[in-house]
């Protein structure tokens, strides 16, 4: 029996796939359950691991840029509540993972919108494992519901002061190399899987899902049958890919959940084929 894991029946769920293994690291992205290795890895800014009772969750920081992986996070908290998980949150990069060649890496950036934001949740993961789950909760609600810029300085200055913290962590997190060695560790691990995005789930044998998708989390009894039935996928291991083809409807209700998004963004949105 499948527990849940550290760290997101729905109709809004439209894609599940499994990383290939054996990727060439950079194509890659929190919350599992079911053995003390489970991780789950979210497209920008997270990742988790967890046991039957205890998990950990691991989350990329995109952690405000991307929609999807901030609705997952809303669904992995509702599961994590009512099954008793204990989350563990992890990064994830997909600045990286979508720079062009003649670009800087995110870290060799003075600021760098979500490598920076991760930075901050490393230093405050160090002081208080809850802080980064409390910063990572922030930083989204600002981005894709607020319509906020908490990729800048001056915003996630404000959103720290908000949660009753001192906002001189950021210059601090920015000032300390070791933040950075810490996010680069936590990405490089999901890559080593083969993984390229977020919400990824990570199992204990390094078994990866990518997964799910949402624009509106299930909660209650739903969002633990949902957990049952990415958990459940397990069972299949020649099981690839899941996809929920799209109507007008669809797209038009995608685009309308992540217009906060959109608008707020200082980037430019790069998609690339799936591996």
């Amino acid at each position: 029996m499948l527990a849940a894991v550290d760290a997101v029946s729905s109709l809004e769920s439209y894609e599940l796939l499994r990383p290939g293994f054996g990727l060439v690291a950079g194509s890659c992205g929190g919350h599992p359950g079911c053995s003390p290795d489970a991780l789950l890895k979210w497209r920008s800014g997270c990742q988790l691991t967890a046991a039957p009772s205890q998990a950990r969750l691991s989350t990329s920081t995109s952690t405000s840029c991307v929609r999807g992986l901030y609705q997952a996070s809303l669904w992995i908290r509702d599961v994590r509540d009512q099954l008793g998980l204990e989350v563990g949150w992890r990064f994830f990069s997909l600045e990286e993972i979508n720079r062009q060649a003649d670009k800087k890496h995110p870290w060799e950036r003075e600021w760098s919108y979500g490598w920076s934001m991760m930075r901050i949740g490393a230093l405050l993961r160090r002081i208080e494992p809850i802080l980064v789950d409390r910063w990572y909760f922030a930083a989204g609600t600002a981005l894709h519901v607020d319509g906020r810029k908490p990729h800048r300085r001056a915003v996630a200055e404000e959103l720290l002061a908000g949660l009753g913290l001192d906002p001189a962590l950021v210059g601090q997190a920015i000032d300390d190399p070791s933040t950075s060695e810490e996010v680069r560790a936590d990405h490089d691990r999901v890559t080593s899987l083969g993984g390229w995005g977020v919400p990824t789930l990570v199992f204990s044998g390094d078994r990866a899902l990518f997964g799910p998708v949402l624009i509106e989390p299930p909660s209650g009894a739903a969002a633990v049958r949902l957990w049952q039935l990415m958990t459940g996928w397990l069972e299949f291991p020649n099981l690839y890919e899941v996809q929920r083809p799209k109507s007008q409807q669809d797209l038009a209700a995608i685009a309308a959940t992540f217009r906060p998004y959109l608008e707020s963004r200082d980037w430019i949105t790069i998609q690339k084929e799936t591996p």
